[in-house]
């Protein structure tokens, strides 16, 4: 699908992205994030601290949405989200400019990743709208 290619090229482009997790009172909780890495529009990596509110509220709760928007064009991914401190992925996904929120570097206690897995994706790109589900992603 011609929109899907566009939106993985639309998430390339894009070095932060909105995250939305749902807090403990059952309210939106959104957030900017820096991407470490995406698979395509199917996956998305992100870094974050490992007693943050978003990691709590993941926990508690896998629900998420990621949005992204480059010029005119946008998205919003809904699916769930992971919560792991994978030493193989923390290595992968380490950028030396994480030493100023994780000063231990890749052991530091406190660094988690978020892996954030797409269920349904609402794209608008090239003035063309469509939702899709996790099959033709």
């Amino acid at each position: 699908m011609e929109i899907v290619k566009k939106a993985i090229d639309l998430l390339g482009r894009c070095s932060d992205v909105t995250l939305a997790s749902v807090n403990e009172n059952g309210y939106p909780r959104i957030c900017v994030m820096s991407k470490c890495k995406a698979e395509g529009v199917k996956k998305i990596y992100m870094s974050t601290g490992t007693e943050s509110k978003k990691t709590a509220h993941f926990k508690a709760n896998p629900k998420a949405s990621v949005c992204a928007r480059h010029g005119g064009d946008c998205m919003t991914l809904i699916g769930t989200m992971e919560v792991t401190r994978d030493p193989a992925l923390r290595k992968d996904l380490w950028k030396d400019d994480f030493f100023e929120h994780f000063p231990g570097g890749i052991d530091d206690p406190t660094y988690t990743i978020l892996v954030f897995t797409t269920e349904e994706a609402t794209l608008w790109i090239d003035h063309e709208f469509v939702t899709v589900g996790s099959d033709v992603l």
